[in-house]
C-alpha cells in the first residue's frame, strides 16, 4: 500500500461530474471553470455503453489538456461486471483520482487501494459516503488515509437517503449527522470532504442555500450536475478576506525558523498547531484559484 505523499494542497470548491459516455461532455470538461472533473462511469452510464465510456474516458486522460483542474473518474464497483475493467484501466492512464462507489467500511477501501497497487503513486483514492454501514465506520475509513492513498471523501446524498428510506428536504434534515460526521472523519485524518449533489437544476435559491450549508459545515466543497452550478458554488466556497489573513498569518508563523519542527505555536492569540497548517494550506490555495491569473486560457 502506498501512504500519500506530501503534495501542494489543491482547490476543490466545485466538482462537476460528467458522464462518460457522453463525447461532447469530455470535450467540455476542458473549458470549464470548476476545479475537478469527475468523468463518471458508474450512475451516469447505463449498462449498455460502460464499456464505450471507459474506452472514451481513457482516450480523454490520454489525451489530456485539462489544465489546472484536477481529473477524477468515478468507477463501478468491484462486484459488478465492469469495476475490475475500470480499475486495470485507469491503472494504466493515471488520472489525478480513482472515484470508488458505495463502500462500507476500511476493508472495502483496502481492497480498492490493493486493486491500484500497479497504478503511478500520485493516482490518488477518493470514496464515496452513501451507504448507511459506512456511517460507523467513517473514522476507520477515513484513518487509512496513513497507509493507502485515500485522499478525499465525498458523500452521496442521494444513494444515502435511498438506502435509509429518508425524504431529503430543504435543509437535509435526515442526513445533517451524515454530513458532520463525513467532514469530522475527514479533519480528524488530514484530508478532503466534498458535499453531495443539488438535484433540483431550476432551483438557484435552493442550490445556493445549500451551498452555504454546506460550507458552514466546514466542507471543502460541493459535488455539481450541471455546468450552470459551477460559478455559485465557486463563489460560495472561496474564502473570505478574512479566512484568508487566518490562513496566511499561520502559514507564516509555522514557517517561521523559529517555529521549525513545533507542532503548536501561538498565532493572533490562539494557539495554532499542525492540522490547523493543513486547513490555512487548503484556504490560502482555494484563495489563489479565484484569482485571475490562475485561471487557464480555456
Amino acid at each position: 500500500m502506498i501512504a500519500s505523499p506530501t503534495a501542494a494542497p489543491r482547490p476543490r470548491r466545485s466538482a462537476l461530474y460528467l458522464p462518460g459516455s457522453n463525447l461532447r461532455a469530455l470535450e467540455k470538461a476542458r473549458t470549464l471553470p470548476c476545479d475537478v472533473v469527475i468523468l463518471d462511469l458508474e450512475d451516469a452510464v447505463l449498462p449498455e455503453a460502460k464499456d464505450v465510456a471507459r474506452a472514451q474516458v481513457i482516450a480523454a486522460l490520454e489525451q489530456g489538456g485539462f489544465g489546472r483542474r484536477e481529473v477524477v473518474v468515478r468507477v463501478n464497483g468491484v462486484d459488478t461486471p465492469w469495476g475490475a475493467d475500470d480499475l486495470e484501466a485507469l491503472s494504466r492512464t493515471a488520472p489525478d483520482a480513482v472515484l470508488v462507489p458505495k463502500i462500507a467500511d476500511a476493508g472495502d477501501l483496502a481492497r480498492y487501494d490493493a486493486r491500484l497497487s500497479d497504478a503511478p503513486a500520485p493516482t490518488r483514492l477518493w470514496a464515496m459516503v452513501e451507504t448507511c454501514r459506512s456511517l460507523f465506520h467513517l473514522d476507520a475509513i477515513a484513518g487509512l488515509a496513513a497507509s493507502t492513498r485515500l485522499a478525499a471523501l465525498v458523500v452521496g446524498g442521494n444513494d444515502l437517503c435511498k438506502e435509509m428510506g429518508a425524504a431529503m428536504g430543504g435543509d437535509r434534515a435526515p442526513i445533517q449527522a451524515a454530513l458532520t460526521l463525513t467532514v469530522a472523519a475527514a479533519r480528524a485524518h488530514g484530508i478532503a470532504a466534498l458535499d453531495g449533489v443539488y438535484n433540483a437544476l431550476e432551483d438557484a435559491s435552493g442550490f445556493a442555500a445549500e451551498c452555504t450549508q454546506g460550507q458552514a459545515f466546514g466542507f471543502d466543497g460541493k459535488t455539481l450536475i450541471h455546468p450552470n452550478q459551477i460559478e455559485p458554488c465557486n463563489s460560495a466556497f472561496s474564502p473570505s478576506p478574512k479566512r484568508i489573513a487566518w490562513a496566511r498569518a499561520v502559514s507564516d508563523a509555522f514557517a517561521a525558523p523559529e517555529n521549525a519542527g513545533k507542532g503548536a505555536i501561538r498565532v493572533q492569540g490562539e494557539m495554532a498547531e499542525r492540522l490547523h497548517l493543513v486547513r490555512a494550506e487548503q484556504i490560502l490555495a482555494a484563495a489563489e484559484a479565484q484569482t485571475p491569473s490562475t485561471q487557464d486560457p480555456s
